[in-house]
Parts: structure tokens; sequence; C-alpha cells
């Protein structure tokens, strides 16, 4: 998968007609992307995917005739010989819808109620190889990964800590990452803009050998700079 010469050119499947309308409005209005195809049903969107042949597919979970899940499947699964960006974004985020989607190809898993901005910020990311999921399925996924306290022992003899890579200002923005926080909200909370907290989390990605955000955060929690996520 390259990159688009011009404005990323995108088709839009899901049952809802005013949900896509709202996408539309949204997507039109950033002057890098295109809506070039709509779809009411996941027949009709791996159709038209293999028609037009956009840039990225906006998949929903649930639709008539073939859901997203296996939508995304099809168009960029494994073993499919010219494989597409598939983003889903839906209003369930149940884990096994999440782990399905990303086992077979999706470039990112957002909720509709994460907001526009979420939306752009994820197809720029699928767009540029990087994966976005919503910030609450995030935290949610990462809840097993905490370290777990070790049985009471006698102690050993401390060693001293392995120095972390990160500067300070990276330790940061790894914590807030860890957090579930998008780019805007880590800017928001640093006084910092979002193309700098992106440049900052490209970073920390190339020095923790991260593949994305979720790998970030994952060190985190295992190397202690961030604690677990609060459970429900």
């Amino acid at each position: 998968m390259t990159a688009p010469l011009g404005p990323t050119r995108i088709l839009i499947a899901d049952d809802q007609e005013d949900v896509r309308s709202g996408f539309r409005l949204i997507l039109g209005s950033q002057p890098d992307m295109t809506v070039v195809g709509e779809a009411a049903d996941g027949l009709t969107a791996v159709d038209l995917a293999r028609s037009l042949r956009p840039d990225l597919v906006l998949a929903d979970i649930r639709m008539p005739g073939l859901d997203g899940l296996e939508l995304t499947r099809r168009l960029a699964g494994p073993g499919v010989p010219d494989p597409m960006r598939v983003l889903v974004v839906t209003t369930f985020d149940h884990d096994d819808y999440v782990r399905t989607a990303l086992r077979d190809g999706a470039c990112g898993f957002l909720l509709k109620r994460s907001g526009p901005g979420l939306l752009i910020e994820g197809v720029r990311a699928a767009m540029a190889g990087d994966m976005l999921i919503s910030p609450q399925i995030t935290v949610r996924l990462l809840r097993n990964l905490a370290p777990v306290p070790a049985p009471a022992a006698a102690p050993a003899p401390a060693a001293a800590p392995a120095p972390s890579p990160l500067t300070a200002r990276e330790q940061e923005i790894a914590r807030l990452v860890a957090e579930g926080l998008t780019n805007a909200e880590i800017g928001e909370r640093l006084f910092i803009t979002a193309g700098t907290a992106k440049t900052h989390i490209a970073n920390v990605q190339a020095k923790v050998k991260a593949r994305n955000r979720v790998g970030i955060a994952a060190w985190s929690w295992e190397t202690g700079l961030a604690g677990p996520a609060p459970r429900e």
C-alpha cells in the first residue's frame, strides 16, 4: 500500500444514512481527503472497494449482508493479494471485535462517539502507516499488560534501575499515551501543538522500538513508567 499523490480517497461503509452524511461532511472539509463512494451494506462496500480502489475504507461493524469484520478480512486480511486500508469506525467496542478486526488487517479501530477530531486523526494515521485505536479501548485492552506484583519474598539487594532511553519530556508523552490520550489531548495537557506531540510520539516509538502507540503504552506499563489504568 503506497501513499496517494493527491487527497486521500475514502469509501464510507455504514448502514445509517445520517452517519454516512456526517462522515462525508467531516472528511470532505479536509483539504487532503475526498469521499469517492458510499455503501449501506457490506457486500456493496466490497464491490465498490474493488472497483473504485479507494485509499481507505471506513467500515462500520454491524451492516446488512456482510458485517464490517468480514469486510475487513476480505479487503485487508491475511492472504489478500492487494490489501486495502480499512479503518473500523463503530458504536460497538467489544474486545472480541477489536481483536478480530486488528488480526484481520484493520489499520485502526475508532468509536463513533470519539468525535470528528479523532476520525480525521485516525485517517491520517492510517495513511501514514500508523494505527490509531480509540483511547477508551486502548486503556481497557492494556489492563492485562500491567505488571503483576510478585509474591512477598526475602528482600534482594536493590539493583540500579536501567536508564530510560527517553528524555524527561518524552517520558511525559509516553505516560499520557498510556493514559489513552490523543495527540490533541496531549498537546492541551502539555501546552504544545498536536503536531509537536506527534513528533515526540514518533521519537518515543523509535527509541522503545514500538510498532505504534499501543506498543508505547505497553512499554510504559512494563517498565513502571505508567501505572495500571483504574478498573471500572
